[in-house]
């Protein structure tokens, strides 16, 4: 069945557009009907995305709030109410030990993921509630969901997961619907980055994921339309994960691994 025109004649937003999945996730909303608003703290970059969409680029940071009421205003004068948030901005920590990651670091993760997130869902969900109407995606990860050397990412995302379904419990009876999203890894321009400059996680990555391979931002981005789509409008509240089978597979591994596929690999 097509996608084609499901969100015709809604607003959606995406912070940190600009981003592998947040572009993804713009350019499937865009397929979908929908006039996106795409954010990111780079303008151009925002612009560069929205552009071939038909949409509009901004730039916000959305852990600031005058930022984030500044963009609220701005895309409703521009686009007109928001109806759909996806919040997908992001700043990945590198591995580290607990004794060894600075507390800036670990501030600015924060400050982006969970932050960020919580601002976007007030002000816009907010103004959702007041109308009676929304959905809201945020992006979790699965990093949020099991125990990782990553430990302002992780937590952060795990409060990202727990704030959505406290925001779908309260703005329920207001018909604004709030979802949380893990994806697990995600073949992206900065995890290919990395691999061009000869650090390929690949391996680690895969060894516990019973599809065999890495996720592509366009299958995070399809089920992020999903859960913003009227097909899913009696879901809310949950954290869907887009992890390839990893959590379900990974534990395999203090087994001897995933079964070979037919390849053997």
């Amino acid at each position: 069945m097509s996608d084609k025109g499901i969100l015709a004649g809604k607003v959606a937003a995406v912070i940190g557009g600009a981003g592998g999945i947040g572009s993804a996730c713009a350019e499937a909303l865009a397929h979908a009907g929908a006039n996106v608003a795409v954010v990111d703290l780079s303008a151009d970059a925002a612009q560069g995305v929205a552009a071939p969409l038909g949409g509009r680029g901004y730039a916000a940071d959305a852990g600031d709030e005058d930022s984030v009421r500044g963009l609220h205003e701005e895309i409703e004068r521009c686009q007109g109410e928001v109806d759909i948030l996806v919040n997908s901005a992001v700043m990945f920590q590198g591995m580290s030990t607990v004794s060894a990651l600075r507390m800036s670091r670990w501030d600015k993760v924060v400050r982006v993921a969970q932050r960020g997130t919580f601002l976007t869902c007030q002000i816009f969900g907010g103004a959702m509630a007041e109308r009676g109407r929304g959905s809201i995606v945020n992006i979790a990860s699965v990093g949020g969901m099991r125990s990782m050397p990553v430990h302002a990412y992780g937590p952060a995302k795990a409060a990202v997961i727990a704030m959505s379904a406290s925001l779908a419990a309260e703005w329920g009876c207001r018909g604004v619907r709030v979802n949380a999203l893990s994806p697990g890894f995600v073949h992206t321009a900065a995890l290919q980055a990395a691999i061009d400059a000869g650090h390929d996680p690949r391996p680690n990555f895969v060894a516990g994921t019973p599809i065999g391979r890495l996720v592509m931002p366009e299958e995070v981005a399809q089920a992020v339309l999903f859960l913003a789509s009227p097909a899913a409008s009696a879901i809310t509240g949950i954290n869907l994960p887009v992890d390839g089978g990893w959590l379900a597979g990974v534990s395999w591994q203090a087994y001897g691994g995933l079964p070979a596929g037919p390849s053997g690999t």
